[in-house]
């Protein structure tokens, strides 16, 4: 299938590809061996992804003071 470039350099995708992506509006673009890659995005807010962050800490003990020690080891 083909993708068409417009004047404005954005890309109208074509209907059969999009539909298979329901309820996503975002896509990540790169360059990967001479092709372009668009890779689905699901955009979240912010406060769900830090209650699951704080889930997922506590589930493997990792507490306030790791974190510290942890910044203080990538900071040298």
């Amino acid at each position: 299938m083909l993708a068409k470039k417009t004047s404005k350099n954005q890309l109208t995708l074509p209907k059969e590809i999009v539909g298979n992506f329901p309820g996503i509006d975002l896509f990540d673009a790169m360059v990967e061996d001479n092709r372009i890659v668009l890779t689905p995005v699901k955009v979240t807010p912010i406060t769900a992804s830090l209650e699951g962050i704080r889930s997922k800490m506590q589930q493997l003990g990792i507490d306030e003071n790791d974190v510290a020690e942890a910044v203080k080891w990538a900071r040298k």
